[in-house]
């Protein structure tokens, strides 16, 4: 039996039972706003500029409270620190389910990402601290499973609710499995105190996150205004400042909120980049279709969110191959496929067959489904044992980000299109307009996945020469 098909402990399959619950809510939720959104724009009287703020708020919340997990998990304990983000996430829920206006759940939605943001790192943490190098492949495909499963269940179980019953169920809904996620988590995971995590950097917490929200808003409402707005117009430069400011001071301190050293790996440099445009792709692409197919083509909230659904279709057949391959072709392969495949998208019309819509989007799912996690695991199997702990956060950051700048920007450059389309025809080739930013951000992402297969490669020849130089020796 080698290392890579040892079965896991008992130990790991109650961790990733139990973290598979929050991951799969906190992945929910990522997507199943989505659907939801125009409905949204009409009851809260709101504009999809404003209400686009529901979707990116969260996930601004989830990138901003990422960095300081790996610090809490080591202060007060991986398992204590997964049930508190759990009932906040819980909690958030239900302040989403009440909110009166645009404005409360803009907020509340910004909570609940701030406990959401915490489940997936952390769950990271405790699956890897359980498990052997060789197994963090097939752990990282387990992973995978709510990525993949989201895209679907959220816009389908978005739909069903929205239309059956009200916009407030999507929130309601997570109430009874966080319920019982932090019931399970408290008997099964091991409750083990933290210990000295060393000083907070309290500097770099306030930085990164001032700097994320301020150069995203600044984008987003850049493009939003018909003239210069004097908020977004400071937002923008000086949230870029901040973050130079940030990084200045994150080489300079022993133990900075992110360690910036670790981009001396070209491999960590190159998921990272591919991190955050496979985000602003993936993230931002999902708001687009659910607007299409109820502006546009003028269906019903569920249709809307069942044709959605080959998406989801795709990426579960590729999941199978996940850890099947080393992880830097695989993720070089499925980025090219998510590129072909976002090409079609840019010639929709009012009148695009739902066949020939539904085949690219299963296609899509595929490059979707097997792209962001191999980056990933190509990233922590170039970096030594006691990195991955840093560069976890980092990577979840960056994902994160770039799906809500991807979800601001292509917001703003849809509405700008559709201002100036009226006509049906003219909004369809809005949508279209839009989709080629979203294959420019594919592409961006695709270039370094081709860098991640090439340092792989060299590192496969270096081990390979390495034995064959000390089989020599034997020899000798």
């Amino acid at each position: 039996m080698t290392a890579a098909t040892e079965p896991f402990s008992t130990a790991l399959r109650r961790s990733v039972g139990v973290v598979m619950i929050g991951a799969s809510l906190s992945f929910l939720d990522s997507t199943i706003v989505n659907v939801a959104l125009h409905t949204l724009s009409v009851d809260l009287h709101a504009g999809l500029g404003t209400v686009q703020w529901a979707v990116t708020a969260y996930l601004l919340a989830l990138a901003a409270v990422i960095p300081v997990t790996g610090w809490a998990a080591r202060r007060f304990g991986a398992a204590r620190l997964y049930v508190a983000a759990l009932v906040l996430f819980t909690a958030g829920s239900v302040l989403c389910a009440c909110s009166q206006n645009v404005e409360m759940l803009i907020a509340s939605r910004a909570l609940q990402g701030i406990g959401g943001g915490a489940i997936m790192p952390v769950g990271t943490i405790i699956w890897t601290a359980q498990s052997t190098k060789p197994q963090i492949g097939r752990v990282m495909s387990l992973l995978a499973i709510p990525i993949i499963l989201a895209p679907t269940l959220g816009p389908v179980t978005g739909g069903l609710l929205v239309q059956g019953i009200d916009w407030r169920a999507i929130f309601w809904l997570n109430v009874p499995f966080g319920a019982a996620g932090v019931v399970l988590a408290l008997r099964l995971l091991p409750m083990a105190k933290g210990g000295d995590a060393g000083r907070l950097d309290v500097i770099g917490l306030v930085l990164a996150p001032t700097g994320i929200m301020g150069a995203t808003y600044g984008l987003a409402e850049l493009g939003d205004r018909a003239g210069p707005d004097p908020a977004a117009i400071v937002a923008l430069p000086v949230g870029l400042a901040v973050l130079a400011g940030f990084v200045v001071h994150a080489l300079r301190v022993k133990r900075p909120l992110f360690d910036l050293r670790l981009y001396a790996s070209r491999a960590f440099t190159a998921a990272s980049v591919a991190q955050f445009a496979l985000g602003a792709a993936n993230f931002g692409g999902m708001i687009l279709m659910p607007l299409y197919f109820q502006t546009v083509r003028g269906e019903s909230v569920v249709l809307a969110g069942l044709l959605l659904a080959p998406t989801g279709l795709g990426a579960l057949l590729a999941a199978p191959f996940i850890d099947r391959y080393s992880a830097g072709i695989t993720a070089a392969t499925r980025a090219a496929i998510l590129v072909v495949a976002t090409v079609p998208f840019g010639f929709l019309t009012a009148t695009t067959p739902y066949l020939l819509l539904c085949l690219v989007m299963v296609v899509r799912g595929v490059g979707f489904g097997m792209s962001i996690i191999p980056a990933m695991t190509a990233a922590y199997e170039a970096l030594p044992p006691n990195k991955i702990l840093d560069a976890t956060p980092q990577l979840n950051v960056l994902q994160r980000v770039g799906g809500a700048v991807g979800t601001a920007v292509l917001t703003v450059i849809l509405v700008d299109r559709l201002r100036h389309h009226p006509t049906l025809a003219g909004q369809a080739s809005g949508f279209a307009a839009t989709f080629w930013w979203v294959l420019a951000i594919t592409i961006a992402a695709a270039i370094p996945t081709i860098v991640l297969a090439h340092t792989e490669r060299q590192g496969h020849r270096r081990a390979d020469a390495s034995t064959l130089d000390e089989a020599a020796e034997a020899d000798h």
